[in-house]
Formats: structure tokens, C-alpha cells, sequence
């Protein structure tokens, strides 16, 4: 029997989730020390409880079981606020670490960006990516964002292929974290339901 997933607003409570989440997105250990310490988890964890940042619980959606299990989670904010919830994120990065990380902007001001995604690798295809990906794209429609973006690394076949097969498409790229990023985006024009 598949059991039933729902889609729900993260809180405070989800923060552990939410730091593994970014963790899961960003991949590269390296890049993970580099941005916020050997400690990146406990880091991330301590961001994600913060209303102000870009990996707040605020901005985050999860996917859980009827039974309140975690399988996956997405953080998207407004383009538009980019720079503050960049900058009170590498504040307590700082705080914490000492680190002070320079990032180049990954979002386009006109756009709702979606900046991570990630679901837990037991969990992993079973259209859970997916129905996140919908769900933070429904959210960034009804409050009235006309563009919704994301970066993908041109490595990735396979994520590229999930945001492509729910109406994604490629308008250029980006560097990120020394990478050469795809940058993709769905407007309100083309959305897929």
C-alpha cells in the first residue's frame, strides 16, 4: 500500500530536516566547510531557526507521511529579498564561525527563486521531488510571482530532468560556488499545473 504524503509549511521544530536539507542540495563537502564550517550542519541548523534568512523554516516546505515522516523538504523566498536574507545568513555564519564566505547573488530580483530541494536518499524516486517542486511553485503563483527560477549544476542530468519535466526551461547560466550553474525558470504564462 503507498502511503499518503502531504505537503505542509515547515516551523521551528523542523530545523534539523531544514540544515540537512541545504546540506543534501549543495552536495560538495568542500563548498559545505568553505560556506559555514566543519560544524555546517549544526551551522545550517541554527539558520534555519532564524525568521530573517534565506534557509528559515519561513521559507521552507516539507513533505511528511500521515504517520509525521520526513522525506523531503524545499526553501524558495521573493528574489526581491535576496540580499537581506543573504546577509543575515552570512551573519550568523560569521557569529558562529568566524567564516565570512563571499557569495555571489544566485536569484534575479524578478523572480521567486527556489534554493534548495532535497529529499532524503530512502525516499528518492517516488515523485516526492516532484510534488515539493509543485507545491513551491503553487505558493510562489498565488503570491503573485510572475517568474519562478532556480540554479541546477550542469552535472546534474537528473535534477534538471525533474525541473524540466514540470515546465522549467533554461534561460541562461550563472557561476555559483565556482560552478557553472543552468539558470532555469518557469513564468506564470507556461506554468505546468
Amino acid at each position: 500500500m503507498q502511503q499518503q504524503i502531504s505537503i505542509r509549511q515547515a516551523t521551528i521544530n523542523d530545523a534539523a530536516f531544514i540544515a540537512q536539507t541545504v546540506a543534501m542540495a549543495i552536495e560538495d563537502e568542500k563548498i559545505l566547510r568553505d560556506y559555514a564550517g566543519e560544524n555546517y550542519i549544526q551551522v545550517f541548523e541554527t539558520i534555519a531557526t532564524a525568521e530573517t534568512t534565506q534557509y528559515s523554516y519561513l521559507n521552507t516546505l516539507i513533505a511528511e507521511t500521515e504517520k509525521g515522516n520526513i522525506l523531503g523538504a524545499v526553501i524558495g523566498y521573493d528574489g526581491k529579498k535576496l540580499s537581506q536574507l543573504k546577509q543575515a545568513t552570512l551573519d550568523i555564519v560569521k557569529q558562529l564561525t568566524a567564516l565570512q564566505p563571499q557569495i555571489s547573488d544566485e536569484a534575479d530580483k524578478d523572480e521567486f527563486y527556489i534554493d534548495s530541494l532535497a529529499v532524503h536518499p530512502d525516499n528518492r524516486n517516488k515523485k516526492i521531488g516532484t510534488k515539493l517542486l509543485k507545491a513551491i511553485c503553487k505558493k510562489a503563483t498565488e503570491e503573485k510571482h510572475q517568474k519562478i527560477g532556480l540554479l541546477v549544476d550542469t552535472s546534474n542530468i537528473k535534477a534538471e530532468k525533474l525541473y524540466t519535466s514540470v515546465g522549467f526551461r533554461q534561460v541562461g547560466y550563472k557561476c555559483f560556488f565556482s560552478h557553472t550553474m543552468k539558470h532555469l525558470q518557469i513564468s506564470k504564462s507556461d506554468e505546468a499545473n
